[in-house]
């Protein structure tokens, strides 16, 4: 049993059930303040200064600062966001969705004190780096991706791709990003305050980054014990079909469609139910648990 596991055991009842969905509200409310009272989104944000002075509430009030407009891309962002956590909540459980949230935001914080450190050290003067939690919240759909690398997405709602692909893509395209954004700095400014600008710019997106691999670096000796010892247990019980014999290999307990039927489909075995229960990639995320 792992420091999760145990952390599990102990805190787990206290878990925040659709945690995102708190985040999503947050960001509206954040929005509202931005046209009703402005004003008062400046003893939200985030400053490392005014918590120094006792603030401690900007610590955590950050989560209202605006992290995209209300349009209607904005408004489509946070649907897919309130999609994408559903489905990696199914997969992950509430106690490891809130770790999962509650930890970018603390490396948020962490990374905030450090670039207001350095930039202290390097210009005399502390910078407050913006943050809101629109990273955080894309690293959702890359969380997922991981947990489920061959299933499928419309890419542009009209190209179907492999989540596995479009982690790449888009790991790629935030790299690239880093990267455009220290060379602009260092060419405008110089190197001492171009890598300053540049970190202060690319903090958010580095940290979402790295929040998402180091909670998976740290839940993967759970996964990985748990799954190895069902898959011994499995294939000492199950011999592979004979081709042509039209014995199905796969088989979803809800609607009963093989790979057989529906060659289509990709069929996953749930770690929450009891047994060696299969779903097609249909019903993984919206099956009643069986305990």
């Amino acid at each position: 049993m792992n420091w999760m596991d145990k952390l599990e055991r102990k805190w787990g009842r206290h878990a925040i059930p659709n945690l995102s969905r708190y985040f999503v509200v947050a960001i509206i409310v954040g929005f509202l303040f931005s046209l009703a009272a402005p004003g008062l989104l400046s003893y939200l944000s985030f400053s490392v200064s005014e918590i120094l002075h006792g603030q401690i509430w900007r610590l955590f009030t950050w989560v209202f600062m605006p992290s995209t407009s209300l349009d209607i891309f904005g408004i489509l962002f946070l649907v897919c966001v309130l999609s994408w956590a559903s489905s990696l909540e199914s997969f992950l459980g509430t106690f490891r969705m809130n770790v999962f949230l509650f930890g970018g935001m603390i490396l948020s914080d962490l990374a905030g004190f450090l670039v207001y450190l350095v930039s202290f050290l390097v210009t005399g003067t502390g910078i407050d780096v913006y943050l809101s939690t629109y990273y955080i919240l894309l690293s959702l759909l890359l969380a997922l991706a991981m947990c489920m690398p061959e299933g499928q997405v419309l890419l542009f709602f009209v190209l179907p791709i492999k989540m596995k692909w479009m982690l790449v893509v888009e790991l790629v395209y935030m790299g690239y990003e880093v990267i455009r954004i220290f060379s602009n700095a260092i060419g405008a400014y110089g190197t001492q305050n171009g890598i300053l600008l540049g970190l202060m710019a690319s903090t958010q997106m580095i940290v979402a980054i790295a929040n998402m691999f180091l909670f998976f670096w740290f839940a993967s000796i759970h996964i990985t014990r748990k799954h190895r010892k069902r898959q011994k247990e499995f294939q000492a019980q199950f011999r592979e079909p004979r081709p042509g014999s039209g014995i199905s290999k796969h088989k979803c307990a809800i609607c009963g469609r093989t790979e057989i039927t529906n060659p289509e489909l990709t069929f996953r075995y749930c770690s929450k139910c009891k047994g060696n229960l299969e779903y097609c990639q249909d019903h993984l995320f919206t099956h009643q648990h069986v305990r």
